[in-house]
C-alpha cells in the first residue's frame, strides 16, 4: 500500500503535522496519536476537495523514515 508521508513536529501536548505533497493539508493536536488520526481524515477531505474542484491529485512520492532516535542532552 502506498500512502502520503506526513511530517509531525512538536513536543509535550502540542503537535502539528503536514503532508509535503498536499499543500495546505495540516492538523494540530495534543498527542502524536491524535495528530496522526486527524491527518488521515484531513488527507481524505483534502483529496475529496481537490477532485470536486477538478484539480489533479498528486501521486504519493515522498518517502520518510526515522534515521535515529536520540535522547536530548541533559
Amino acid at each position: 500500500m502506498t500512502g502520503y508521508a506526513i511530517i509531525i513536529e512538536g513536543e509535550g501536548d502540542s503537535f502539528s503535522a503536514y503532508a509535503p505533497e498536499l499543500t495546505g493539508c495540516i492538523a494540530t493536536a495534543r498527542s502524536i496519536e491524535e495528530v496522526e488520526k486527524l491527518m488521515r481524515e484531513a488527507i481524505g477531505y483534502h483529496l475529496e476537495m481537490m477532485k470536486e474542484h477538478g484539480e489533479e491529485i498528486p501521486p504519493p512520492t515522498t518517502v520518510a523514515t526515522t534515521i535515529a532516535e536520540v535522547q536530548p542532552a541533559s
